[in-house]
């Protein structure tokens, strides 16, 4: 826009008549012909007005976007540590083994569809990469879940072969348990897995928020770490009633597990994003006014120094016409 209007007024600056006297030159509305004592041309009030409204503009959306995750923060915050309660008592039960050696790992990341909420996405992808070369090998195979747009397009850049699965618009409407346990369903008959790996941010203030590895075996794993006598072991102390065998309520325990490890990770994450966006949005809020009031100045010295030019034409016509 600020081009094109430079060309109109080239133009027309070279239609116009032309006048002998220095003092009637026809100047640009754009750029002024005079030059500062640094040799930068002056820039036209036009312009500085233009660009002013445009950071307003972002300044009033930058506000808007900081009090929409302000309002929907302390709804998820409540549910996210009301959901906190899920998981806990499986880790008492069957611990967390972040550093066991296992074949088949899927590796579930949990990102955001939506942007403008800092580094977490980026976090979350880091871990993900760096886990995946942390299980990687000759006999090992190492396989993507991916939820969240963000998180897919930052992967499929480098590791399209081995996602096994995306999801996206987890967060479209409020999350459910009912919702999480579908779709935790439908991830454990899709992918083979000895080790489950759920990545993702853990809430932990409005500018604050933890990176988080929880790692979910499965029931032949868990049945062989316990007859190792490993961390496991105490699974042999407990008395199963009914007729189901070990196998079956460690099978039904890992689905469980998983379910409200992915509940309680889902809303861990989707917290985050909302602190992680309001910390940002009222960062560029205070940037855009830092800018509003730099761009101020800039306008004020302009507009006095075209005054100052004009007064000084002025006078010296009328010194010419006296004279």
């Amino acid at each position: 826009m600020a081009m094109a209007a430079f060309r109109r007024e080239g133009r027309r600056f070279l239609l116009s008549p032309i006048s002998h006297k220095p003092s009637t030159v026809a100047r640009s509305a754009i750029l002024s012909e005079e030059f500062h004592p640094s040799g930068t041309r002056s820039i036209s009030t036009q312009v500085v007005r233009n660009r002013m409204k445009s950071v307003r503009n972002i300044q009033k959306i930058t506000k808007a976007m900081k009090m929409v995750a302000a309002s929907k923060l302390r709804a998820v915050q409540v549910r996210t540590e009301n959901s906190r309660g899920l998981w806990q008592p499986f880790t008492a039960l069957l611990g967390d083994v972040p550093s066991v050696d296992v074949k088949k790992n899927v590796i579930v990341t949990i990102t955001s569809d939506k942007g403008l909420c800092g580094g977490i996405n980026s976090t979350s992808v880091k871990i993900s990469k760096s886990l995946y070369k942390f299980t990687s090998g000759p006999e090992k195979e190492t396989k993507y879940v991916v939820l969240g747009e963000k998180g897919k397009v930052q992967l499929v850049r480098d590791s399209k072969n081995s996602i096994e699965m995306t999801i996206t618009e987890l967060q479209k409407n409020p999350l459910n348990y009912t919702q999480v346990s579908v779709l935790a369903d439908d991830i454990l008959k899709n992918v083979e897995y000895d080790a489950l790996r759920i990545i993702f941010n853990k809430f932990h203030s409005v500018v604050s928020f933890i990176p988080t590895v929880s790692t979910i075996l499965s029931p032949e794993v868990v049945e062989r770490e316990s007859e190792s006598g490993g961390k496991l072991g105490d699974l042999d102390s407990y008395e199963i009633e009914g007729s189901e065998t070990k196998a079956e309520v460690l099978q039904n325990l890992a689905e469980f597990q998983f379910s409200c490890v992915l509940f309680n990770a889902a809303l861990e994450n989707a917290c985050s994003e909302l602190g992680a966006r309001m910390s940002a949005m009222d960062s560029s809020s205070r940037n855009a006014g830092e800018m509003l009031d730099r761009l101020t100045l800039t306008y004020n010295r302009t507009r006095q120094a075209s005054i100052t030019t004009e007064l000084i034409e002025i006078i010296s016509g009328a010194s010419a016409l006296t004279g």
